[in-house]
């Protein structure tokens, strides 16, 4: 199954985490927040003109920029 990034996700659409590429910083947050390699996340909204993703791992939603999310690689179920 071909890798994405996060951004290219449709709301409803599941994937699993394959690799986070950010900054050391943004990388601590993403793992506090729960953002790991193998980890299933669903995307639930897109807000409009190039506002944040409401994305949902586990049972917690979480509102990402798009500049966070396009370093996410995942790959869809």
């Amino acid at each position: 199954m071909p890798s994405t990034t996060l951004t290219t996700l449709h709301p409803g659409e599941f994937a699993t985490i394959v690799a986070i590429h950010a900054e050391e910083a943004l990388h601590q947050r993403l793992l506090a927040l729960g953002f790991r390699s193998g980890k299933q996340i669903e995307l639930i909204r897109k807000a409009s003109f190039s506002g944040p993703l409401q994305v949902r791992i586990g049972t917690t939603d979480i509102l990402l920029r798009r500049s966070e999310a396009a370093k996410i690689t995942v790959c869809k179920v």
